[in-house]
């Protein structure tokens, strides 16, 4: 399934041209057939002849590179232009043109060229514009590694530089996944323009992009401000979860899920926080399956990557997602302008995949305004730590809003901060500490941590509830005495 392979050094190497990653021929990628040392077994005549053509390299290289710009061209006029994108038919009918006049430029070009390979055969030409074509709208050299359900994160710094992580915390570095940087660009460019709701550019004008992925990982990918182009990409193995299901893989215990869905059905505003590829957006998922199924729900992400809208148990779910600015600089939808656009689309809930700066304000008014329930995710390196992080995110906002009456409003709002960490002893994601928000007082904000961390970092019974709270709790089910006498871990 996977291999680790020895140090960047110990490795043979092979003669490589300028922008050509070692070990591969320009033109051969993972996945790829058509150009390929040998054909696959089974493959058809006509793939037989494709991968072992001279010239079906060359050609693939120039109708790749013809398709990418065309596509790329296409995104930046209708920007200019004010134009609703391309649906997925329209690219890929408008890929299919531009391969046809690429395949008609390659042949007279090697007519006009005595030294060129020759041209191919309308069966190898075929072929060769089918693989371009799937390459363009599919996965590539990405496939086989989103397609192994245990490995979590990838991280790939230039086209060869190919590195994972596995849920079990192993790490391993895997082969290269384009034949080339600019092929990997290319990769990347190609999924940004056909992910979620509207195509997103990733050129030299936009050198960074976020977005979904087929199966709901979310890839983040840069170019020009760095030597190389690197793609970050975050796996979500488990799209739909319980917290029955967390327990079961050691995230908590039945204390705390007990705890947990109790919150949730007593319509308790939670906020999640931890540090990165904890497993936040896993847990706010899983509280989400607590959520009767009649209730309608606001999400709003930079990226989206909840896909509560795509969970049957949840029929009524909007998803909004943030908006960059066009080629012109306008036409940008902030996630705080999200907020206040949920408010107006009568939610039972709303929740932010993960507050990132100032819509922490317009996110917190929809808490204290009669959206009890509401949730959202946070990075913080603890649970007392994230009012902290809240307060610098508010103070960025349009409202400017000191301190003190940031605290005020996180007091009235927030009722519940759960944190998430890796244990001590085995680095399995856990939750470490369940804080309740008590109140305000200057520039501080009271709470008690009714689950704090144990010398492992797993939660543990902590102070007490507020009798208020333990009673909403109470009267939609819980049973205290799995607190005061937990089963534990």
């Amino acid at each position: 399934m996977s291999a680790t392979f020895p140090p960047i050094g110990d490795r043979p190497t092979t003669p490589t041209l300028p922008g050509q990653c070692p070990g591969l021929r320009p033109g051969v990628g993972p996945g790829s057939a058509l150009v390929a040392d040998a054909p696959a077994e089974g493959g058809s005549a006509g793939d037989d002849r494709a991968a072992t053509h001279p010239g079906a390299a060359g050609l693939r290289a120039a109708l790749r590179t013809a398709v990418s710009a065309g596509l790329a061209e296409r995104i930046r006029v209708d920007e200019q232009a004010s134009r609703p994108p391309l649906d997925h038919a329209g690219r890929r009918d408008l890929a299919r043109s531009l391969l046809t006049e690429a395949s008609d430029a390659y042949a007279a070009e090697q007519l006009a060229s005595p030294g060129a390979p020759g041209l191919v055969s309308h069966e190898v030409e075929s072929a060769v514009v089918a693989a371009v074509l799937d390459e363009v709208f599919g996965l590539a050299g990405l496939q086989p590694l989103l397609a192994d359900p245990e490995i979590e994160n990838i991280n790939i710094n230039g086209c060869d530089r190919v590195f994972v992580r596995y849920a079990d915390g192993r790490r391993a570095q895997l082969p290269p996944v384009a034949a080339s940087d600019e092929e990997l660009a290319d990769l990347v460019r190609s999924l940004a323009a056909r992910s979620g709701v509207e195509e997103r550019r990733f050129d030299r004008g936009a050198p960074g992009v976020s977005v979904e992925l087929p199966d709901g990982s979310r890839m983040f990918a840069v170019m020009a401000v760095t030597t190389r182009p690197s793609v970050a990409i975050r796996r979500h193995r488990h799209r739909q979860v319980t917290l029955a299901q967390l327990r079961q893989a050691g995230t908590l215990d039945r204390g705390v899920e007990s705890l947990l869905a109790a919150m949730v059905r007593a319509r308790l505003n939670i906020l999640v926080c931890g540090g990165t590829a904890i497993g936040k957006t896993t847990l706010l998922r899983a509280l989400a399956s607590q959520i009767p199924p009649p209730e309608r729900l606001i999400t709003i992400e930079d990226s989206f990557e909840l896909g509560l809208d795509r969970d049957p148990c949840h029929p009524d779910v909007v998803s909004l997602q943030s908006r960059e600015a066009n080629v012109e600089g306008v036409g940008a939808i902030s996630q705080a302008e999200l907020v206040r656009w949920a408010l107006r689309m009568s939610p039972d809930r709303v929740i932010v995949g993960e507050i990132r700066g100032p819509e922490v304000v317009p996110m917190c008014n929809a808490m204290s305004q009669g959206n009890d329930g509401s949730m959202a995710t946070l990075h913080a390196s603890s649970s007392a730590g994230a009012f902290i992080k809240l307060a610098s995110y508010a103070a960025q906002g349009a409202e400017r809003l000191p301190l003190e009456a940031t605290n005020l409003l996180v007091a009235s709002a927030v009722h519940i901060v759960i944190h998430l960490a890796e244990a001590g002893d085995d680095r399995t994601r856990v939750v470490s500490s369940i804080r309740e928000v008590i109140d305000a007082d200057g520039t501080q904000i009271v709470s008690n941590e009714v689950y704090r961390p144990d010398a492992t970092g797993r939660a543990v019974p902590g102070v007490p509830l507020r009798a208020h709270t333990a009673t909403r709790l109470i009267e939609t089910g819980f049973d205290p005495d799995l607190v005061t006498r937990p089963e534990g871990w």
